[in-house]
């Protein structure tokens, strides 16, 4: 059996304080040997090219974002969101609009255009501060000790889907989220 491809996302805005989150983690896996098959980009705040890349047949993707969830900053977690609801009535209407292109909106997006979206998995970090209105570089200290563990986590994961070994340790909640 040949072993799924796999999509590691990063997602978010570098100038938004710790919604860089996703992209810090994506430059860090980029430069760490990954297995054949596996790819990491950077999407940024780039919704529509993940939506793009969501259709070119990746057996798993792994998204990385800043999450909000009522946890203490730098928590994370492993979600894996209810791809069900990309089927509401008004999961159209919200798709498209550029400048919040989250990444459900992205998932929409691809499924709207007959991606075929197979297992999705999201790597998010509870956010400290997004910054002021004027915008932050950088991530928060709770939020930049948070990085390595993500590192791991996602390899974690890259491996438990390959079969290589078993799933991501201690300090990540996992959860499947929906409206059910």
């Amino acid at each position: 059996m040949t072993p799924p491809k796999i999509l590691i996302a990063g997602i978010g805005n570098i100038f938004l304080g710790d919604d860089g989150f996703g992209c810090v983690v994506a430059g860090r896996l980029a430069r760490r040997p990954l297995p054949d098959g596996v790819r990491v980009i950077d999407f940024g705040i780039r919704g529509f090219d993940l939506a793009y890349a969501l259709m070119d047949g990746y057996g798993v993707t792994i998204l990385i974002d800043a999450v909000s969830r009522g946890g203490a900053p730098g928590a994370l977690y492993v979600i894996e969101p209810d791809l069900n609801e990309l089927n509401e009535p008004n999961a159209l209407a919200m798709m498209a609009e550029a400048h919040t292109m989250s990444p459900m909106r992205a998932l929409g997006l691809a499924q709207s255009m007959n991606g075929e979206l197979n297992r999705v998995l999201l790597v998010g970090c509870e956010p400290a501060t997004f910054g002021p209105e004027e915008g932050q570089v950088g991530l928060s200290e709770a939020v930049e000790a948070a990085v390595q563990g993500a590192v791991e986590m996602v390899e974690s994961l890259v491996a438990e889907i390959l079969g290589e070994r078993s799933p991501p340790g201690a300090g990540a909640e996992m959860m499947k989220v929906g409206s059910g």
